[in-house]
This record gives C-alpha cells, structure tokens and sequence, in this order.
C-alpha cells in the first residue's frame, strides 16, 4: 500500500494497471487517483489501465480481459490498484449491521450505495496499490508452482489470481489480519502436480476416467471448501458475540499473553487448534476470541451435520469447514480432505477443532478422536511440512446450559437431533445468567517432522500428549469446586462454615501445587462467590434450608448427575492424590505390604481407571504421587517400612482427603457393570449395548438399595467405560472355565473398594 499509485520503475518500463473496479464508482476514482500522480512522472501517459473486477468474486475472475498483456514484454510492470470502503472513518472494524444482509457488504458496495458514501463520507474511500511484479516474474512463479509453462489464456488467470492476492495483503494493513482468507483454494488445488497425481492413482485404482472424477472433485469442493468472506467474517464475528452475550458475560477470560504467542506461533509455523469440547457455544468462543484477537480466519472444522440452515451458509463463508460424517469408502473425498488440509498448513492458515470430536457428556475430558488429527498430520507428511504445532485450548465455564441435557442422555433418553429448529431453543435455553467464559491456551505439542499416519502408536501418544497439556491448563472454577464439596458430603448438607471451610482448604493445596484457578475462585472475593452460588441454586443444582439456626447447602438430590458434571471438569486435578489416598488406606489394612504394597496398588488402580482419566508416563506418574506425599512427609516411604501403624496415622493428616468425591462415580459405576456381567452366562455373547441398558436398570435399583450411594454413578458413558475395562481384562469374551470366578473377583474387589471410599469419606468428613 503506498501514497501513490506509482511505482518506482525504469524510465523505459511498460506498466499496467489493473482497475479492480466493481462498478463505474471504483473506476473512476482509480482513474481520478491516477491522474492526480501524473504530474509527478511526465511518461505516466504511456502507462496502460485494465479493468479486472476482482473484488466482485474472488473466486471466478474474469480474465480475458488481461490475455493481449499476457503476450507483453518481460519487464511489464503490472500494478493491482483498489478501492478500498471502510465502513468507519477512523476504525480498521465495523459490526455489520440487519440492514446490511438486505444491502449487501458495506466494505464493497454497489455503485448506488458508493455514491451515496462519497456525498456523506468521502473519506470512507481510500484508493490503494498493492506491491506490484513484472510478467517475467509471475511467469516463473506459475512454473515454480506447477513445473509447466503457462499457455496464455492460464498466464492471463494467474496474473489476476496474483493482483488479487496482492491487493488482499494491502488492503489487510488497514483491516487488520482477521481477513486474510484463502482464495481460489479448488483451482489451486487442481492446477497441483501432486492432485493430479493422486487423481491418476484413483483413476487407475478403481477404473473410473479421470474426467469422470474430475467432474466429481469439482462437486466434493464445493461441499468441502470454505469460502470465507470479509463480509460474512464481521456478521459471524456479530453472531459470534449476539450468541455469548445471551447467557455469558460479554468479555471472555483470556490470557493475552499466551494468546499473543499463539498468534506467532500460527504466523510463523502450521498450527492447528484443539480445543476441549463442552458445549455448542464452544465453536463460537474460539472464532470470536480468534477474531477479535486479529488472528487470520480460522478454519473451524466439524460435523456436516452441523450445516443446517442459516448457520451453515455463513459458517462456510467465515471459515467454517463442514466434513462427512463418513467416507472411508470414498477414495476421491479422502484425497482432497487430504490436500485441502495440506494446502491450508502450507498457506499458514490455522485449523481448528474439537479435540474429543464431540461434547463431553460427563463434564471431564473425553478420549480422543483420531480421524482429523490423522488426516492433519497425514497432509503434513506428505507436504514434508516441519515444526507442525498442536496447540492445545481449554475453554471453560462457571455454568453451562446443556449439562440437564447431558444427565438425561446418560440415563437412556434419546439425544435430539440438530436442526434449525432445535438451534432456536437452543438459543433461547441461552437466556440465563451462567457467568464467564474462560479460555486457556496450553503448551504446544511440536512436530519437528511429522509421522507416518499409519503409525497408530506414534499418533495415540501425540492424542496423549495434546490430552495431557490441555489438562494442566484447565481452571477450577468455582462452580467444580462447590459441586466436588458438596457430592462429597452427601446426602449431609453443609453449613456455610463448613462449605468455607473445604473450600478453603483445598483452594490452598491447589494453589500450593500450581494449580490454575478461575478469577471467580477467590473466596476473598464474597460477592462474586454468593452470585455463583445464587445463579446455582436459581437453577435448581444447589438446594439451601435456612428454617434451622444455621444456613446449609446441599446438591439437589435429584440433581446429582449434573453436578457431577461440574465436578468432573476439573476432577483430573486431584486423581493422582485420591490414588495416593487408597493407597495409603490398601497399607493401612495390610501393614507388612508396606511402600512395595503402596506401589503396587497405585499402579493397579492407575490401571484401574485408564479409561477415564489421561496420566503421565508411568515414571512421571510415580514421581507425581512421590512429590505429592513428600508435602506431608518427605521420609513416608521408609517410614512405611518401619512402622506397621505409620499409614493410618499418615492418612489423617493428609487433609484436604479426596477420594470419596474424586473417584466414588467412577467406582461405583464399574461395580454395577461386573455385577451385571457377573450374572451372565460364561457361553453367552455378550453386547456393549446390551450390557448398558441392563447395567441403567440394574443402577436404579442398587440406587434404592443404598449399594451405591448417588445417581450419579449411574449414566451410559460410566457404563460404557466399564465394559471396557472388563473387555480389556479378558471378563466379557465367552471361553475359559474360571471365567465366572474371575468375574466374581473382580465384583468383590471393586465391592472392596468402594468400602475403602466409603472410609475415606467418613474419615473426610467427622460428624
């Protein structure tokens, strides 16, 4: 972007200048600029002028126009020249407004409408040149792009793809980096030496001509590509705002430095963005904090089932990425998935994405799905891309809207579909105070050169990896914090004193650990705790009695699943001290085991709880549980060899105890799991499906009887993660003779378990 259109050039160099001129408004104020520069260079009259409308539609612009200078001299200087409209006269943004959808772009309006804005505002108008090159060079960047010399009529597009391009990166100095979008992503993609390769591998592979598969990839491109507009990057970015503001207070809680390294980070090196999935509002909370913190469009990647209505057409045209939901069979779609993502690592254009593929419907961090990381990190192999970052986002709330959905799911009923009309009631489900939105940015997980995408070690432990950087950054909230309390201590309610109290204490071991808290999680802070708590008990999560002589506050008991789910958000934080707990406890009833004895269980129920919790290697794991003992007593592991009576006295002075709220779910639902598979025939198949619904059943029933002590322990993830546990241990599979006798045992121990929590709890909580 310079004062003048003209650029410094040899006295005997040709220029061309190409108008992007709409409508006959641009023009002339192209031309009008031009004229009033001429005086300063007196050859200026022998330039030449063009009118290319590139701004009209970036991504079919006519060329034909251009073909007679694709013939010109080598040294011909082509100069791309614009009108930029801005829709305020002194700020790089302006929110769009209803009218505008009637309108139409306010940033590139119709002759009619420019008119009217040059007699008001003619300083909304500001002519710029973007960075200009001769025809020798842009000549040699098609051949270095695809390896063959341009005929005429492809020079002739290249050069307006080219002054399109250049004028974007201009017009960007005075809008910001929000709007760098891709363009002309599908003719990119097809003029590839490497895409019309793997087009003759397909063609050859299932016998079908590859103009047949041409005419195919055309139509797949329009489904899959993103179309991002400016235009419809400010009405998400509005929508974006409109939607978090119904519920949520209007500025997100981020760290600006953290995300400031993000941005470097995506400027300088392929990126890709995972963040945790908890809600719908999740998507629109990374593209407004991206949008609003000037990174370039993300490209948001989900589910076509996500593309109804209203919200997919402009999704697709502020970046959003809509996938099948399957194509495994479907060799043509997978190759240009493939080279989309390629294209967009190699254009440092960052992707982003839900992490565990769908929301967690249990509040904690859900195992990963691999396909879009493999298809990122299969693109990246093949580009031979280097130093791929994996950046990790934990987005988090005080209260999230869908969670009453999510405890009705895990009890049996049927998820309702997404559609328009249920993205409505979505909407206005949305219309109660729920507090902050919070997000967090973890430690990139870097690829110096990525993998072979076949290798599915290699890419469970870069899941792992991501898994574990984005728990170390995900905040207590307070309402996790209420909600692990308060299920801890049921059916007992609590008096506010004792809720401080708990509160209190584990806020100060969290912190003595480094562990990351919310701003709402300062107890110092008295009003903001109580209007938590008030928005809490407005919802029906938190019951409160004050007819006695003291206040006391306890989970609605028909609540507790949803509870449940708070708590678990954050519940990673304090796996490893409850292993360490029972641990202690195991010791404790067998007190010639000593530290070897410790060990052993701690590794057992790692093992135990593998399904439901991402852990560090199992060295750092040890080093883990050490460290944490070690603020107790530095000398525990000798003095459970020399002392039988150590590890009870231990146990109770390692307040805050945890056991009894961090794992009790957990347990408990894994015990109605093998007592169901227990009851079964040792010759019978048996179903994951089948398993849970006898398993919701049985769980209402062990609920009435007191054989667990909360309902939630009882949900269909909890169930399904216990068959697992079982399929992993060799009880579901028909076969061996001692196979009933294993599935007795393993019933008992977790029957034994459950008990040692049980104590736990009692311990926790003196009466």
């Amino acid at each position: 972007m310079r004062d003048s259109p003209r650029p410094a050039a040899d006295a005997d160099q040709p220029i061309v200048y190409i108008l992007d001129a709409a409508h006959k408004v641009d023009e002339r104020l192209l031309r009008d600029w031009l004229e009033e520069s001429q005086g300063e260079q007196p050859d200026a009259a022998a330039d030449q002028c063009v009118v290319v409308p590139i701004s009209r539609d970036p991504e079919n612009i006519p060329s034909t126009m251009l073909l007679s200078f694709a013939e010109a001299a080598g040294n011909t200087l082509f100069v791309p020249l614009r009108v930029v409209w801005q829709t305020s006269v002194d700020g790089k943004t302006g929110a769009p407004r209803v009218r505008d959808l009637l309108l139409g772009n306010p940033r590139r309006p119709n002759a009619m409408r420019a008119q009217r804005i040059l007699k008001r505002e003619p300083q909304r108008a500001q002519c710029i040149a973007a960075e200009p090159a001769t025809l020798d060079t842009l000549r040699e960047r098609y051949v270095n792009r695809g390896g063959k010399t341009p005929s005429t009529a492809q020079l002739a597009d290249y050069i307006a793809g080219q002054a399109s391009l250049a004028l974007d990166i201009a017009e960007r100095r005075l809008r910001g980096s929000r709007y760098k979008v891709p363009r002309r992503v599908a003719r990119n993609l097809q003029a590839r030496a490497g895409f019309q390769a793997a087009l003759e591998s397909i063609s050859a592979e299932t016998g079908r001509s590859k103009a047949d598969l041409n005419r195919e990839a055309a139509e797949i491109m329009k489904e899959l590509i993103s179309i991002p507009r400016t235009f419809w990057l400010d009405v998400m970015g509005a929508f974006n705002r409109f939607l978090i503001n119904l519920g949520y207070d209007s500025q997100m809680v981020i760290d600006q430095e953290r995300l400031q390294r993000v941005r470097q980070m995506a400027r300088e090196n392929p990126a890709a963005l995972l963040w945790t999935h908890k809600t719908h509002v999740d998507g629109f909370a990374i593209h407004s904090a991206l949008l609003e913190n000037d990174f370039p469009a993300p490209h948001l990647m989900g589910g076509v089932n996500m593309a109804f209505g209203g919200l997919g057409y402009m999704a697709r045209r502020a970046g959003g990425i809509f996938i099948r939901r399957s194509f495994q069979d479907d060799p043509l779609y997978k190759m240009i998935l493939r080279q989309y993502i390629g294209y967009l690592l190699e254009k440092r254009f960052p992707l982003t994405w839900a992490f565990e593929g769908t929301r967690s419907r249990v509040g904690k961090l859900m195992p990963p799905r691999y396909g879009i990381l493999k298809y990122v990190i299969e693109a990246a192999h093949t580009n031979k891309s280097e130093n791929l970052h994996i950046i990790p986002i934990a987005i988090n709330y005080d209260l999230i809207g869908d969670v009453g959905d999510y405890a009705s799911e895990q009890t049996g009923q049927t998820k309702q579909p997404e559609s328009l009309r249920w993205f409505i009631g979505y909407l206005r489900g949305l219309r109660q105070p729920m507090g902050r939105i919070y997000l967090d940015v973890g430690d990139p997980v870097v690829l110096p050169v990525a993998p072979d995408p076949e290798d599915k070690i290699v890419l469970q432990k870069i899941a792992f990896q991501v898994g574990v950087e984005v728990n170390k950054v995900t905040p207590i909230t307070l309402a996790s914090l209420l909600a692990m309390i308060l299920l801890g201590a049921a059916p007992r309610a609590l008096t506010r004193d004792e809720l401080r109290g708990e509160m209190k204490a584990l806020i100060q071991w969290a912190r003595a650990r480094g562990i990351p808290f919310t701003t709402t999680s300062d107890l110092a802070n008295d009003k903001q705790v109580m209007k938590l708590a008030e928005h809490m008990i407005n919802t029906g999560l938190l019951t409160r009695y004050e007819g006695g002589p003291e206040t006391v506050y306890a989970i609605t008991p028909e609540r507790h699943s949803v509870a449940s789910y708070y708590r678990n958000t954050t519940i990673h934080h304090f796996v490893n001290k409850a292993i360490a707990e029972l641990s202690l406890m195991f010791v404790a009833t067998q007190p010639d085991k000593g530290a070897t004895g410790f060990w052993s269980e701690a590794e057992r129920l790692r093992d135990l709880y593998k399904f439901e919790f991402f852990y560090a290697p199992k060295e750092q794991f040890r080093d883990e549980v050490r460290q944490e003992l070690c603020h107790y007593n530095p000398d525990w592991e000798s003095l459970l060899d020399d002392d039988p009576a150590f590890a009870q006295r231990f146990l109770a002075t390692l307040t805050p105890l945890v056991a009894h709220t961090t794992l009790v779910s957990f347990t408990e639902a894994y015990r109605v799991v093998a007592d169901v598979v227990a009851r079964k025939s040792v010759t019978e198949e048996l179903h994951v499906k089948d398993i849970i619904t006898d398993s919701l059943a049985y769980g209402r029933q062990a609920l009435l009887q007191r054989r667990i002590t909360s309902e939630a322990s009882i949900g269909k993830l909890l169930f399904q993660n216990g068959f697992s546990l079982l399929d992993n241990r060799g009880l579901i599979a028909p076969g061996a003779d001692d196979l009933k006798e294993r599935r007795l045992q393993m019933s008992q121990s977790l029957r034994e378990l459950a008990h040692r929590i049980d104590i736990l709890r009692t311990i926790a909580l003196p009466r």
